[in-house]
């Protein structure tokens, strides 16, 4: 049990110079962009302590309802509720909405509502980033818990343990990744066969084309609010990228 609590302030100074470190090691942030870096097992939880009153101390999931509300007050001064698992889809007593779809109605530009998130700026991108961050333990977690509608049992390794193995309890708890979860070795294997055909079929690549987005274009112009840059909207940016790649592999493929 935690016998005292400290209070700690963290100060960036830009004209510190700490001995013996790196110059750049402390520098004040100078780049419009926000990134985050997760530590640990892709499995754990994130520590999240919070105080409530009357009971101490006590650690919340970040699907917990409150923890929007908790983490972000300028963006939630009412207290509203976050993403948690009760969802249900409309007009269904069965199915939940995903954190994706949570959070991606709640970037939305809804017509004739206020949507203070769009204006919030860098408040605005540390949050997507955090949500971001939430959706990959969500996603894992309902793989973890849904092996067998993956068809996990059939996997030619989990045979061979079971195979080699008289007793089946010795085996550890396997979680395979499946096909669909970007970077899992499924997926990866997957885009490697894709690669391998292509050469098979049409020869060596001979060419490399870099798709860059222009933070000028008329299609995120448009889309801006009074007083803001492109940078202020990260998911504008990011819908007008993807329709434009889509458009550019059409006009290569079919046209």
């Amino acid at each position: 049990m935690l016998s005292k609590i400290t209070l700690l302030i963290i100060v960036i100074d830009a004209d510190k110079r700490p001995q013996g470190e790196h110059e750049r090691r402390y520098n004040a942030p100078a780049s419009n962009e926000v990134s985050v870096i997760v530590s640990g097992d892709q499995y754990n939880r994130r520590d999240i302590v919070i105080e409530s009153r009357g009971s101490g101390l006590r650690r919340i999931s970040e699907t917990h309802r409150s923890y929007d509300a908790l983490q972000y007050p300028l963006l939630f001064p009412y207290g509203e509720d976050g993403y948690h698992f009760g969802i249900l889809q409309n007009g269904s007593t069965l199915k939940t909405v995903s954190c994706r779809a949570f959070y991606a109605y709640l970037f939305m530009v809804h017509e004739d509502a206020f949507n203070h998130l769009n204006r919030s700026r860098q408040l605005f991108h540390q949050f997507i980033v955090d949500m971001a961050a939430k959706m990959e333990p969500e996603r894992l977690c309902y793989i973890r818990l849904n092996q067998t509608k993956f068809r996990c049992d059939s996997y030619i390794h989990l045979r061979d343990a079971l195979r080699n193995d008289a007793d089946p309890r010795n085996i550890g708890k396997m979680c395979i990744l499946p096909g669909t979860f970007t970077g899992s070795p499924q997926y990866m294997h997957a885009r490697m066969q894709d690669v391998m055909t292509y050469v098979r079929k049409c020869g060596r690549p001979d060419l490399f084309i870099t798709f860059t987005c222009n933070p000028k274009w008329y299609a995120i112009a448009k889309e801006l609010m009074p007083g803001q840059s492109a940078y202020d909207r990260p998911d504008v940016i990011a819908r007008v990228y993807h329709l434009k790649l889509g458009k550019l592999m059409d006009v290569i493929t079919k046209g």
